[in-house]
């Protein structure tokens, strides 16, 4: 068997990676908020370098289908991501040296709680009661640092810059090409980082598991951005609203250190 994996619980391990991929082709993130379901049945050295993989791919599909909306490289300073990459690139090494430092069970409880609460508030707030929040290249370095750092130990780079963009109300077209190219560029990195100080992790059983999964992985963010042309602003804040509140819930369940509780009702039912 895969790495201790019944037919079953592959088939189950395709399913949430398949969801994963449509959400963020439809949204331009949250693969990681919903593909951490995968730790129910992966170790997290084996399953966080995948999803990390995945996420990187997924995004390349996304990015590839969506460039005619991404912005020039030459236009990225200052309203575009090269703000938000440059403090996110500062952020990394700290999240890391957080996650091997402080007890990120705790960091995860208050941010997960507050994406929850700013989800709901997002979504259950009266339409007309809108008031956008300034921006600057600074503002935007220090988002794109603390997403740099929550990722770090969260394995959700994103989430900090979809709340921002959100209380500036980007439209969807400018959110997506500051967001995607984020995300991008940090799943790399940390892949990059991983490589360096744990080549093991890479393995047989992770290169197996990523050539199963890839192709179901990039057909479903193919459909996700059809359906993402077809939505407009409102119900785009609404599908990334929704998301934020998944991850939010996704981290409270990782910091509570539920899923061993989850992952043995699942082998104990047969998956």
């Amino acid at each position: 068997m895969l790495a201790g994996l019944t037919p079953l619980s592959i088939g189950f391990l395709i399913a949430i990676l398949a969801a994963s991929a449509l959400m963020s082709g439809l949204s331009g993130f949250g693969f990681s908020a919903i593909g951490a379901l995968c730790l129910i049945l992966l170790p997290p050295k084996l399953g966080v370098p995948l999803l990390m993989t995945l996420s990187a791919a997924n995004q390349i599909m996304s990015l590839r289908q969506l460039k005619a909306d991404m912005a020039p490289i030459k236009h990225w300073w200052p309203d575009g991501p090269a703000p938000y990459l440059l403090g996110g690139l500062v952020g990394v090494p700290v999240g890391l040296a957080i996650l091997s430092s402080l007890p990120t069970s705790d960091l995860m409880v208050v941010f997960g709680g507050f994406l929850v609460i700013y989800a709901l508030y997002s979504l259950l707030r009266p339409h007309g009661a809108k008031k956008t929040v300034g921006g600057g290249w600074l503002a935007s370095s220090l988002v794109g640092m603390s997403g740099g750092v929550i990722g770090g130990f969260t394995a959700f780079p994103g989430a900090a810059v979809v709340v921002w963009n959100g209380l500036r109300h980007v439209p969807k077209r400018e959110a997506r090409a500051i967001v995607q190219p984020y995300i991008f560029v940090l799943q790399i990195l940390s892949i990059s980082l991983l490589a360096l100080q744990k080549p093991e992790t890479f393995g047989s059983t992770y290169w197996l598991l990523v050539a199963i999964t890839v192709p179901v992985v990039l057909p479903c963010t193919l459909v996700g951005v059809r359906l993402y042309r077809q939505m407009s602003d409102v119900n785009f804040r609404r599908v990334t609203f929704i998301l934020l509140g998944v991850s939010g819930v996704g981290l409270l369940i990782k910091a509570a250190d539920a899923f061993p509780g989850v992952a043995h009702a699942v082998r104990v039912a047969g998956l």
